[in-house]
């Protein structure tokens, strides 16, 4: 799908030669000052006889009206005019945007719309017109191919929301679809064939990838990750993206995505109720590959590594036992209470690679707890950091994005339920706080790099009839990044040579 941004008039707008003219009204744009154009007096005339409200969620679908060149006319309420409530409005236009013969849209702001709001518009009407259609071959594409934004002048503000909204769109369209594809057809070795054609088809000196199979991971002395992936025949791998558009002095940032492909619990086998959906398991992988999609993109000033551990959680015979303990990268050793509990396995030795590139900061986000989703439902991401200043920048990023976290605690004690009578530490502390306690395993293997964990088991996925992978945290991670740009920060300290033990998508186009 094509997005361009034009400077567009309602009396322009009106003469636009479209399939469909989309018109958000704000309540502020009262129907005294709304122009004397067709458009505006349409409006005007629609408000006035009780028709139409300017209340989100309020619609009005019209046919050839005489003066408006577009076939069909909807007219959406849009509150205030909030980024929020934009995005709402639009949320509720699947259907029309979806229809049989609508190939040109026109998008029309009949306020003075902030560059948020432009950004929000677009990334909801992407939303809305994403269809999985990888292994439903009769599902109907969308036959829309391009959408003009329409604003009163192409500010610098507006032009630049743009842009980032388009790729932030084509990035999380990225993460929907890797994260609803089934898991035979989304096994690590496909993510990692993702992985680098991402990198082939950005044509940049600035996108590499490097790919580590099951003898490079055994070097590197991955116990934790090698545990959780022995039960299965597919082969672990450990992805790992670079984007250099900074300077080589300037400190990168590491996201690190868990990926696991499928997860049966291993041993501690779960039960058969939904257990398809756990393909999305490896959401905060497929974050990772939208995040660098977008980044092909925008070509920001600035230097990312990403990192997948991808393997698959099943129950061989060879699979890793309940009382097991294993050996990880850091040198500590774990006993496996609960082989369910994978997710912090593979993460714990990624999280000490990590620790090579000297990262300025440290986020992994992962489809981690069901006691998160308890704590904070669907709405926000749960954020876990020491780190005032890192946990400050990612809701302040996550607010900017409508894809919002919420700060859980941290405290040392929280982490007494993981000692262990055999091993270093146990994998899981109890069902209490569970969602802490998970992060306070993976805070055993950072260091003193500047670390945030994002737990998106309740934001990644939506269960029941909407069925399917929401593309978070891409935005949220995105908007965080693009803040960075200019703040340059000299490497730390090598961390990743400390003693054993201790250690602790379819594409979419732009034009403005």
């Amino acid at each position: 799908m094509d997005f361009e941004l034009k400077a567009l008039s309602a009396a322009a707008a009106a003469r636009e030669k479209c399939d469909l003219l989309l018109v958000l009204v704000s309540e502020p744009a009262a129907p005294g000052t709304l122009g004397s154009d067709a458009i505006g007096a349409l409006v005007a005339h629609a408000l006035k006889q009780g028709d139409f409200a300017l209340s989100v969620g309020k619609q009005l679908p019209m046919y050839q009206i005489p003066a408006i060149a577009a076939r069909r006319v909807l007219l959406l309420g849009a509150g205030q005019g909030s980024a929020k409530e934009v995005r709402n409005a639009l949320a509720g236009c699947a259907e029309v945007l979806k229809a049989k013969g609508v190939a040109k849209a026109v998008l029309s702001f009949a306020f003075e719309a902030e560059a948020t709001a432009v950004s929000a518009a677009v990334q909801a009407i992407a939303d809305a017109c994403y269809v999985y259609t990888h292994t439903k071959p009769q599902a109907k594409p969308v036959k829309l191919q391009k959408v003009v934004v329409g604003v009163a002048a192409k500010t610098t503000a507006a032009t630049s929301g743009f842009h980032t909204a388009v790729a932030q769109a084509e990035g999380v369209a990225m993460a929907r679809e890797w994260a609803n594809r089934p898991a035979n057809h989304a096994t690590p070795t496909l993510l990692a064939d993702a992985a680098k054609a991402i990198v082939n088809a950005a044509k940049s000196t600035r996108m590499s990838c490097k790919i580590h199979g099951p003898a490079e991971v055994a070097k590197l002395g991955m116990g934790a990750f090698m545990a959780v992936a022995q039960g299965s025949r597919e082969p672990l791998r450990l992805i790992e993206l670079h984007y250099n558009g900074a300077a080589k002095n300037v400190a990168p940032i590491v996201l690190v995505g868990k990926g696991i492909t499928f997860d049966t619990g291993g041993i501690s086998l779960k039960p058969a109720a939904e257990m398809d959906e756990m393909k999305f398991d490896m959401g905060g992988a497929a974050s990772v590959l939208g995040v660098f999609q977008s980044l092909a993109r925008l070509q920001p000033a600035i230097n990312v590594v990403g990192l997948i551990p991808a393997c698959e959680n099943m129950p061989d015979g060879a699979a890793v036992k309940p009382g097991d303990v294993v050996t990880s990268m850091s040198g500590q050793t774990i006993e496996i209470l609960n082989t369910d509990a994978e997710g912090r396995l593979v993460l714990s030795d990624a999280l000490s690679y990590a620790a090579r590139f000297k990262p300025a900061a440290l986020v992994d986000m992962a489809t981690l707890t069901g006691a998160c989703v308890v704590a904070l439902g669907g709405l926000r991401s749960g954020l876990f950091s020491a780190h005032d200043e890192l946990a400050q920048a990612l809701q302040a990023a996550g607010d900017a994005a409508l894809d919002p976290c919420w700060r859980m605690p941290l405290d040392d004690e929280y982490a007494d339920g993981l000692k262990s009578n055999f091993a270093d530490m146990g994998n899981v502390a109890g069902r209490a706080g569970g969602a802490v306690t998970a992060a306070k395993f993976l805070q055993k293997f950072v260091g003193d790099i500047p670390w945030a964990h994002l737990d998106i088991a309740g934001t990644a996925w939506k269960s029941g009839a909407a069925k399917g992978a929401t593309g978070r945290p891409v935005g949220l991670l995105l908007q965080y990044l693009l803040a960075q740009q200019g703040k340059a920060v000299a490497p730390k300290k090598a961390l990743g040579t400390r003693s054993p033990r201790h250690a602790a998508v379819p594409a979419v186009d732009a034009k403005a």
